[in-house]
């Protein structure tokens, strides 16, 4: 059945901290405690033996770059955000990759698509929270031309990760998000208005069968991202489980 799109979109924990209601003037402070904690962490570098702080620096990195883009202050965001990527991909800090993939997007620069693109990239290699998985798709669906193909793939890999991630408790919300996108994108692709027709443009496209859909969608992340991948993603292939 066709749903009609829903703006709710449920949200991962780090999701909710970003978009949350707190008052600029406490988003301020705590930014001024972060950055100071940071220099500490770089002091801490300067004095062995104590040992290397990296993966903490990062994860102040990704939360200060959340507070900047709260306060709509894009440039800002971007250098954290940017700067963390490197150290999450080291420590294989997945989520957190994609989290700072994602506010890179966010904020806007030249490389946003670029971003986008790998942040799908991790949210659909890794197992990481179907929430943030069906945001980052969500994104694309968005940075999609209408009559592309690309975000019908966008949307069926988001519903499909959500059956295959999601426990019980969680799915049906989350399930109701991504069908009613896939309705959305049906829609605006090919005019699709009952659910015979629904049913038929999934089975014309093969956005029931994931060995074909998931690799419609590496290739439009190929597209987004060119040559300016910021990781060895053949190498994080190799080293997957089996």
């Amino acid at each position: 059945m066709i749903i009609n799109p829903d703006d709710s979109l449920p949200l991962s924990d780090q999701e909710k901290r970003l978009l949350d209601k707190t008052p600029d003037a406490t988003r301020e402070a705590r930014l001024i405690q972060l950055q100071k904690k940071l220099t500490e962490l770089d002091d801490e570098d300067l004095h062995p033996p104590v040992s290397s702080a990296a993966l903490d620096k990062a994860s102040v990195k990704l939360e200060i770059a959340g507070l900047l883009l709260d306060l709509d202050k894009k440039s800002d965001a971007w250098e954290y955000a940017r700067s963390s990527i490197d150290t999450f991909i080291e420590h294989e800090a997945f989520e957190d990759a994609t989290m700072a993939s994602q506010y890179v997007y966010l904020a806007d620069q030249s490389d946003a698509i670029a971003a986008i693109g790998q942040a799908a990239w991790l949210a659909v290699t890794y197992p990481i929270d179907p929430h943030l998985t069906a945001n980052i798709l969500s994104h694309i669906i968005d940075e999609t031309p209408d009559d592309s193909d690309g975000a019908a793939v966008a949307a069926a890999t988001a519903h499909f990760i959500v059956d295959v991630r999601c426990n019980e408790q969680n799915k049906e919300e989350l399930r109701l998000f991504t069908g009613a996108n896939l309705a959305r994108v049906a829609k605006r692709h090919s005019n699709v208005r009952s659910n015979i027709e629904f049913e038929l443009w999934v089975e014309r496209l093969e956005l029931d069968v994931p060995e074909k859909f998931l690799v419609r969608l590496r290739n439009v992340i190929d597209v987004m991202v060119q040559t300016d991948w910021w990781f060895d993603r053949d190498a994080l292939q190799r080293n997957l489980p089996d």
